[in-house]
């Protein structure tokens, strides 16, 4: 039987159901007509309806509900990453992880993750771009793959299906909120005057919120292309309130009034101003996705298929509240302060088309594939300090655009072997790849420095320091970090298979890479599975990956003036071939290498039963990791004629381990008059170590700098123990007649959020969170949806509980950003869906 993670509709039906999924075709080989139940290395597949089941309304909170092995933590105040979240397979990087759609590269976000969340310093696929109702099926290689599919494949692969059927369809509408009780975070019930003249604040029971309402409408429909073809198109549109778990704010909001006491009084609109002035969760997302999938057969050997996209999304996301008194913030604008709002209006787009078929005994597919992305930055209720009252308040921050063209070649062929027991699959190809990543500056408000100083009055850099400058809680991106860079590359593979023995089979791939921008690379692997007995089969495999550095890494450049001790210094993340990171050492990135290995074992005893287990260890060289933030006077002396005062940059810097072990189980009953009962076990044990750092470049050690100040430690431990040590993962799905009911439990292992400081550093211990999914089939084509996810509102625990050292701010952000399952609490919701 097949290693199939969650697969309700496999086992859901006796006969044809199961034998379909059986011979379901997947990543991981190129022989026509393998199966996940002879395949070398682990494959976990998750259809359709286990994903209708979740009542989840993004792709990657999805997968890593259903998926042991991957993790979608749900940071806030992330700047543009609170817009596009990036996910984990086996703790590595997201940009670790190949994304395919049928079978072909996808394009990465033009966004580049800087903040303090898990996934820093990547740029990864916006799965969250593709809707679920265009999914027939997910399938995750988990294995190092990058000799058969390039680079990125050093985690795993993940491919996603489209839907194809020729007629009928499906509509739903689902609506749900977060009916929560903030775990350990009490609410503020009334705020005082002390006997001393100070704030005092009575707190009542846990703080109970209702917010994240959520409407989803999704459609999907066939239809026939002419008698020999298919269009199938889905398209899905959400809107999202924001939801909210920051604690109320104890600090003074205004200035104290002079009244001749030592101190002042305090201003009487203390007691009326709003507490809750941080946003901290989820934010505002309005979005609309369209997916087209086609195919037609010139003849019954040659198949001309298309499929395209086309996504957008507006999001708002707060950031850090600027209180009255605040001398980033401008009375005669905000009399009570502001809380200045990130803005994103993403576009997203990808068309592929190509030609499949049979000829001269060849099996080809030639094909194109064109993808966009493209994230426009603002700021709203936000102002520009340093140009007083005349500021504006609202900001083109500037757009990041990433654009990729892929073209490919692949063919197989069988070939008789006499000396095997079975033909020889030889696959081969060719593949030329073309990125482009382009910086466009914002609006001349958004970064420049006026002339308004802090004080209110007019000054200059000899009388006295000017207001910050810049839009408020993302300055735009200047003319001299703007710019349009691109690179291409040619590769090409072979990749061989057959059945040695009646009992041995064997893989075996090479591939030849050449960048334009950091030279050449060949990778390969080999995959072996032996049957020993029609229940019981070994399977191992060893390969070398690599990741070529993004561009986004490679020429991500964002400059601001930050005011250090009252003057003004140019600070900011320089491209690592730039004038300013070359004047630091920086010999430019090459590409990260990997090693993987991996085996284990997959067990049959009978129909209903299936289970496998798989041992890994990924070793990766030469790591891309952000530099700390660098200064003092030997750096600005190495600075000196680059207009930098401080700066940071990406380098290749340390060498990781990555060792776990994945757990599959799965048995199906039948219950007879009592329905159906499919039960899925799955778990996950995952260890990541840096086990080397490099030296920093002559110049820094001249500096004065060494490994532990060139790297934050909280960027090696984020490599460590940012994502969970365990995952495990129980389901049950029963079906009976027109009822159909998902019971899904998940425990969360131990998770970190570092800090410098250690008696900031966060230990998040293991948690348990249950969804649960009711479905009632009203006619044979109306059916009506209650769920919960978290249905026992479980919270990571509050911050307060986890730090010695409590800040104002441990305090306001009340959970942390790294918790595997978020902090939104309980989400429930219902639906009404119809196919026809």
């Amino acid at each position: 039987m097949s290693t199939i993670t969650v697969s309700s509709s496999a086992f859901a039906q006796e006969g044809e159901a199961t034998e379909e999924i059986e011979k379901i075709s997947v990543i991981g080989s190129r022989r026509l007509g393998r199966s996940i139940e002879d395949s070398p290395v682990p494959i976990d597949i998750i259809d359709a309806e286990s994903i209708a089941n979740t009542g989840l309304t993004e792709t990657n909170q999805i997968l890593g509900t259903l998926l042991p092995s991957f993790n979608f933590p749900q940071p806030s105040l992330t700047d543009g990453t609170d817009h596009v979240r990036p996910a984990q397979l086996r703790g590595l990087a997201p940009d670790h992880t190949l994304v395919l759609i049928n079978g072909k590269r996808r394009h990465s976000s033009a966004l580049l993750n800087l903040n303090g969340s898990s996934g820093r310093g990547s740029s990864a696929v916006d799965m969250n771009a593709i809707p679920a109702n265009a999914i027939e099926r997910i399938e995750i290689l988990r294995d190092g793959a990058a000799a058969q599919y390039g680079s990125d494949a050093i985690a795993g692969v993940i491919n996603i299906v489209l839907k194809k059927a020729d007629s009928g369809g499906s509509a739903s509408v689902t609506y749900g909120a977060n009916v929560t009780t903030m775990d350990g975070v009490p609410s503020l019930t009334s705020t005082s005057i002390d006997g001393d003249g100070n704030l005092l604040f009575t707190e009542g029971g846990d703080r109970d919120v209702t917010d994240g309402q959520t409407l989803t409408l999704r459609g999907n429909s066939g239809f026939a292309l002419g008698e020999d073809g298919f269009v199938n198109v889905s398209v899905e549109f959400r809107e999202r309130n924001a939801s909210n778990r920051a604690d109320y704010d104890k600090r003074e909001n205004y200035a104290r009034i002079d009244d001749g006491s030592e101190n002042g009084s305090l201003d009487p609109r203390e007691l009326e101003i709003s507490r809750y002035n941080h946003n901290f969760g989820n934010g505002e997302v309005e979005d609309f996705a369209l997916f087209v999938n086609s195919g037609y057969f010139l003849d019954e050997d040659t198949e001309l298929y298309a499929f395209g996209s086309y996504s957008v999304r507006e999001g708002e996301s707060g950031g850090f509240y600027r209180r009255a008194k605040d001398s980033r913030n401008i009375l005669s604008i905000y009399p009570d302060g502001f809380l200045p709002v990130i803005t994103s209006d993403i576009t997203d787009y990808s068309i592929a088309t190509g030609l499949r078929g049979y000829i001269s005994d060849f099996n080809y597919d030639v094909s194109a594939v064109y993808g966009k992305d493209e994230f426009n930055f603002g700021v709203t209720n936000s102002l520009n300090t340093s140009m007083g009252s005349a500021s504006q308040t609202e900001f083109d921050a500037g757009t990041l655009t990433y654009d990729q063209l892929t073209l490919n070649a692949d063919f197989s062929r069988e070939f008789d072997v006499d000396m095997f027991d079975s033909s020889l699959n030889v696959a081969f190809g060719f593949e030329y790849r073309n990125e482009g990543y382009q910086i466009e500056a914002g609006e001349t408000a958004s970064y420049e420095r006026g002339t308004f100083g802090r004080g209110g009055e007019v000054t200059d850099s000899v009388n006295g320091p000017f207001g910050a400058s810049g839009s408020q809680v993302f300055p735009g991106f200047t003319p001299s970090s703007a710019g349009d860079n691109s690179r291409h590359n040619v590769s090409a593979y072979i990749d061989l298979e057959a059945d040695i023995t009646e009992v041995w089979n064997l893989t075996v791939a090479t591939r030849f890479e050449d960048y334009s921008d950091f030279g050449s690379t060949i990778n390969s692997k080999i995959a072996n599975r032996v049957t020993l007995s029609d229940d019981f089969a070994l399977r191992f495999s060893a390969s070398t990956g690599f990741r070529a550095p993004s561009l986004q890494q490679q020429h991500f450049t964002s400059i601001s003036t930050v005011f250090v001790d009252g003057l003004p210094t140019e600070t900011g993340t320089f491209s690592p071939s730039s004038d300013v990171a070359k004047a630091l050492g920086s010999p430019g990135l090459d590409a990260e290498d990997s090693i993987s290995i991996g085996g284990g074992f997959t067990w049959t005893p009978m129909a209903e039963f299936s289970l496998s287990v798989d041992y890994y260890r990924i070793d990766i060289d030469d790591r891309i990791v952000l530099s700390n933030n660098l200064s003092g006077p030997e750096v600005e002396a190495l600075l000196a004629g680059t207009d930098a005062n401080r700066a940071r940059f990406f380098l290749n810097a340390i060498d990781s381990t990555t060792k776990g072990v994945d757990v599959v189980a799965t048995y199906s009953m039948d219950m007879e008059e009592m329905g159906n009962l499919l039960l899925n076990a799955g778990f996950n044990y995952n260890k990541n170590e840096v086990t080397n750092i490099i030296d920093p470049p002559a110049v820094l050690q001249g500096a004065g700098f060494d490994q532990g100040n060139l790297f934050s430690g909280n960027e090696i431990r984020r490599f460590e123990v940012g994502s969970p040590k365990s995952k495990l993962n129980l389901s049950a799905v029963w079906n009976n007649e027109r009822w159909n009911t998902t019971l899904r439990t998940t425990r969360y292992g131990e998770t970190q959020d570092p800090s410098e400081n250690p008696e900031r550093n966060e230990v998040l211990p293991e948690k348990w969170v249950t969804d649960l999914d009711v479905s009632y089939a009203v006619t044979d084509n109306i059916k009506f949806t209650l769920g919960a996810n978290n249905l026992f509102d479980v919270y990571p625990d509050a911050t307060r509980d986890l730090v010695d050292d409590v800040t104002t701010f441990s305090r306001l952000f009340s959970y942390s950003g790294f918790s595997p399952f978020g902090f939104t609490g309980r989400y429930v919701y219902g639906k009404v869906s119809m196919t026809f």
